[in-house]
Parts: structure tokens; C-alpha cells; sequence
């Protein structure tokens, strides 16, 4: 005998045999204790229950309750398909499209390529999406470019639109030779390649330190400065001490990283502005308690190069710090980045060339002053270098003229011509990008020949077969702003610990879905159902009349 609601529904089995009389195998004891016994079993009660449901349209179906990772991981899928749809459409039909692509480790130390997209619609509004989230084998160039083909390729990406491509600054990115935007270039010849200038900008100061032993050193030193007061409680109830004795508040002193583009600037702000306190606090540290390493940063911080060099970069790294705040507004004009790295480069040179009269009114101004005043620096008696002969003999006393010649000598300039040459080899290509200027409206009160060089260095860039034509276009569209209708116009920017087993396409239509999609009563739901059923499902519709389900 068989049960012929157990055979239909077969509910799968809780314990005990994997073959079960009634369901898997014929029963073959016809007596009605037996049959009744199979009447009060679980598995019979449940197919009643799944009977029900078919009767009232409902389905209970607990074998596919669709609570799996595998299908959870399907749905995120799809729910990311269908909201990709509609703005890949509108990437298709831009106009002008531009990459963004940054190459990173994840918290599982795993490779991966991010990639964003930038285009604008029919009205010219600009937009920035995520594209996609790849794995990649290594960070080498080839690897890069063969990823960002393969994602263009699989999206159905105009490449011949392709006009613009952002980047970090790494080698890997930017390499003259065989970088991944020389690369790009060569298969797409109108790219018009963007390295973050804000990225160049940090990259340029840590090149220009490293170039000068002693700005290297000073730079590891005030990240240890940082970590000695930082991670103990007791200093740093010392150094607040120290802060009250002096009359300052607030005192903290600040950490150095390089993944924070120029933090080195507020270290330095803080530091500068309270170096009598942080060096009370240490020699309190070094004498009283008898703590080595506090014993160590005072003698290496209570020396005039230390002090000379935090002034140095009191005076320094505003300017630089201005130039970065430029790179990073949220909408950058980038003809104001082809004007403020000269003007930056100029200031530098002052510095620089000041000599033995440091510019009025500066840091570098004052540095003497505070070093002589019982109130400031003068009760530490910085006099001389903390440097040893080649015997352990120490070095005589110099006079401050001395040290300050000394000073000037082994690392102002050295310093700061580093600095302008790091500044005049990553930025460098600025022409095309400050050529885009002329387009603007209110560039039409610019001399013919400016326009005509601007607009000449654009046409050698993208269209090199009409820039005669391009010629009378301007000069009809230039009087049409003066002139015309548009003289009115001319006046007037997931993955977490607890996720780090997240990879490759789930991880991807997570950020598509956080990144890219609406609210979510307001995603599409019904297109994603249909997504779901091009497959064929288990799972019963309520609705008898639903054609997804039941095909």
C-alpha cells in the first residue's frame, strides 16, 4: 500500500529511515493499527497541511522554503541585475563616458579592482555610478587592463565614447612605459587619462621628505611621538599637565599616516603650537620615571634641527595643504589645478630663496625669538645638535647663525627644491585638461588667440581630421553667447570584517544594490520576479492565474 498524499507532497524525513513505509516504499502489513499508526505521523500530517494550502491557493512547501545562502545569493543577484538595467541604458546611449578604477586589498587579503563610470545624459547632466567589483591575480599592470576590457566588454560598454579615465597615482596606474592608462591609451586613443591630483599631491611630499635623510627621520619621529602619549593613559595625563602649567587647552598631539593624504599638517599645526608642553612632558617622563623611550624622543626632539625643522614645516605644508583642499572640492575646475600649482611652486621658491632673512611675519621668522624666551622654548636651552663625532665625541656649541647656515644648507633647500621638482614631474600634463576651459560660456570674452590654442590643443586630442571645421564653429558659437540667447547664461563623488568571506559576484551586487539602487519600495520588484522564473522553480504561487511560475 501506498499513501498517496505522502507520495505527492513527500515531505523529507526528520529522523529515523530514509525509506519510509506508505511514502518511498510500498507498506506491507494490512492491518488497521498499522494504517492508523501512519495516519498521527508527522510527515502524513504535514502533507495534509500542504494539501490544505494547494486547496486555499497558499503554499507552505517547507523542503523549498528558498532561506538557502545559494538562492539568498541568487536573489542579490538578480535584484542588482534588474537595477544595473536601466542605467546601463542610459550609459549606452551618453555621449561621453569615463572610467574610474582603483586597485586595493580587501580585509580577507584578496586583490581587487573597483570600478566606477561617469557619463552624461541627454541634458548634459553628469552622472557617477558603480560599475563593477573584480578579483584580479595580482596587481600588475596587464592584469588590470585585461579586467577593465573584460567588464567593459560584459556590460556592453561603448568603448568609442570613452573619453575620460581616473586613477590613483601609483606607478602601476601611471607608468610612462607600460602603465595601465598607457596601455588603455593605446587601445582607446581618445582617453584623456586623470591621475587624483590630491593622491599626486601626498606622493610628491613623501618622495620630497624621503629625498632628505633628516625629513625622513623627523617624519617617523612625530608618528612616534604620537604613539608614545597615545597609548598610555598616564602619559597623556602628563602631557595635559604640562598643557595647564603652559595655559593650553586641547592639547593632543596628532598621528601621521600616509593613507591620509597630508595629516602631516595638522601634526605639525598642533605640534608647533604646543612643543613646550610635549617637551616638558617627556623631559618629565625622562627624568622623574626614568622611561627610556621618552628618554630617546627628547634628545632627538630638544635639538635646534627638530624645532627649526617644525617651524620649516609650519611655514611649508599650509600652502601644500591649500593646494590639496583645491583637488578635492567636489566639483574641480581644472583650470584652477593648472593656475595653483605654479602659484604653489612660486611660494616654495620664496621660502626657499628668503636665505638668511626668512620671510616677515613667518614661522621660520620667529624661530630664534622662541628659542631665546623663558615663556616658549627657552627654558629647555636647545643649543646644539644632539650628533656625536666619529669618537662619541659631541659636538661643539655653534652659534645660532651657525646652526641656522647649517640648517639651511642640509635641509631647507634641499627640502623645498625636492618639493618643486616633485610638483613639476606629477603634474606636468595639465594642457589638455586646462585647454577644456575655452568651452565654457563665459570664455567667450577670452582673445581669439587664447581660444584659438586652447581650442586647437583639444582637436589635436580628439578630433585631428576637422579641427578647420572646428575653427568657424567656435567663432559662429562664440557670437551667439555674446549676443544671442545665451548672453544670459555668460553673466550668470561594504565589505567588513564579519563579511569577509564576501567575493566576487555577491559582493558586487551588494554594492550595486547599496550603491546604485533606490529606496526599496521603489525597486522594481516585479521585473526582478521575472529574472527569478527564467529559471524553472519549485516554489507554488499563490495566484493560479500567474503566468511566471507556472511556465
Amino acid at each position: 500500500m501506498f499513501c498517496r498524499l505522502c507520495r505527492q507532497h513527500k515531505p523529507a524525513p526528520k529522523k529515523g529511515a530514509n525509506k519510509r513505509a506508505f511514502v518511498e516504499v510500498a507498506a506491507v502489513t494490512y492491518r488497521k493499527d498499522y494504517i492508523e499508526r501512519h495516519l498521527k505521523t508527522e510527515h502524513h500530517q504535514e502533507s495534509i497541511r500542504c494539501q490544505a494550502s494547494l486547496s486555499s491557493g497558499v503554499s507552505i512547501d517547507q523542503r523549498n522554503n528558498y532561506r538557502s545562502h545559494r538562492i539568498i545569493d541568487e536573489m542579490l543577484e538578480i535584484l542588482a541585475e534588474v537595477l544595473e538595467e536601466t542605467i546601463l541604458m542610459d550609459i549606452r546611449s551618453s555621449q561621453a563616458i569615463s572610467l574610474e578604477i582603483d586597485e586595493s586589498t580587501d580585509v580577507s587579503v584578496s586583490r581587487q579592482l573597483d570600478l566606477h563610470i561617469r557619463y552624461l545624459d541627454k541634458e548634459g547632466q553628469v552622472y557617477n555610478q558603480f560599475l563593477d567589483l573584480v578579483s584580479v591575480m595580482d596587481g600588475k599592470a596587464d592584469t588590470i587592463v585585461s579586467a577593465v576590457k573584460t567588464v567593459l566588454l560584459k556590460k556592453g560598454i561603448p568603448t568609442e565614447k570613452l573619453y575620460g579615465l581616473g586613477t590613483d597615482g601609483a606607478a602601476v596606474m601611471t607608468g610612462r612605459l607600460n602603465g595601465v592608462a598607457k596601455q588603455l591609451k593605446d587601445s582607446f586613443p581618445k582617453i584623456v587619462a586623470v591621475a587624483c591630483a590630491a593622491h599626486k599631491l601626498a606622493l610628491a611630499c613623501k618622495d620630497a621628505s624621503n629625498s632628505v635623510p633628516y625629513m625622513a627621520t623627523f617624519r617617523d619621529h612625530l608618528q612616534d611621538l604620537y604613539l608614545f602619549f597615545n597609548n598610555s593613559a598616564n602619559r597623556t595625563a602628563t602631557l595635559k599637565a604640562a598643557s595647564l602649567t603652559l595655559g593650553v587647552t586641547d592639547l593632543k598631539v596628532k598621528e601621521v599616516k600616509d593613507t591620509r593624504w597630508l595629516s602631516q599638517h595638522k601634526a605639525i599645526q598642533m605640534l608647533q603650537r604646543n612643543l613646550a608642553a610635549v617637551l616638558g612632558a617627556l623631559a618629565e617622563e625622562a627624568e622623574i620615571k626614568k622611561c627610556p623611550t621618552a628618554k630617546g624622543l627628547y634628545t632627538f626632539c630638544g635639538t635646534y634641527r627638530f624645532v627649526a625643522s617644525v617651524y620649516l614645516q609650519a611655514d611649508v605644508l599650509p600652502h601644500l595643504a591649500c593646494l590639496s583642499n583645491v583637488f578635492q572640492k567636489a566639483h574641480v575646475h581644472f583650470l584652477h589645478i593648472k593656475e595653483q600649482v605654479p602659484i604653489t611652486i612660486q611660494t616654495l621658491q620664496d621660502i626657499r630663496e628668503a636665505g638668511q632673512t626668512p620671510i616677515p611675519e613667518s614661522f621660520l621668522s620667529c624661530l630664534h625669538e622662541d628659542l631665546e624666551d623663558p615663556d616658549k622654548l627657552g627654558a629647555f636651552e636647545i643649543k646644539h645638535e644632539a650628533e656625536r663625532g666619529r669618537r662619541g665625541e659631541d659636538v661643539e656649541d655653534q652659534s645660532r647663525e651657525a646652526q641656522w647656515c647649517r640648517f639651511e644648507r642640509q635641509v631647507i633647500q634641499p627640502y623645498i627644491t625636492g618639493l618643486e621638482t616633485e610638483l613639476k614631474r606629477r603634474f606636468q600634463e595639465l594642457d589638455i585638461l586646462g585647454a577644456f576651459h575655452v568651452l565654457r560660456p563665459q570664455s567667450a570674452a577670452l582673445p581669439d588667440n587664447v581660444s584659438i590654442e586652447q581650442l586647437q590643443t583639444l582637436a589635436k586630442k580628439f578630433c585631428p581630421d576637422q579641427e578647420k571645421v572646428l575653427l568657424p564653429e567656435w567663432f559662429s558659437f562664440k557670437n551667439h553667447i555674446l549676443t544671442g540667447s545665451l548672453q544670459s547664461v555668460r553673466l550668470a563623488q561594504i565589505k567588513t570584517d564579519l563579511r569577509n568571506r564576501l567575493q566576487g559576484e555577491h559582493l558586487a551586487a551588494c554594492l550595486r544594490i547599496s550603491i546604485n539602487g533606490p529606496e526599496p519600495k521603489e525597486v522594481p520588484y516585479d521585473r526582478a520576479l521575472e529574472f527569478f522564473f527564467r529559471k524553472p522553480r519549485k516554489i507554488r504561487c499563490s495566484d493560479r492565474a500567474c503566468k511566471l511560475c507556472t511556465k
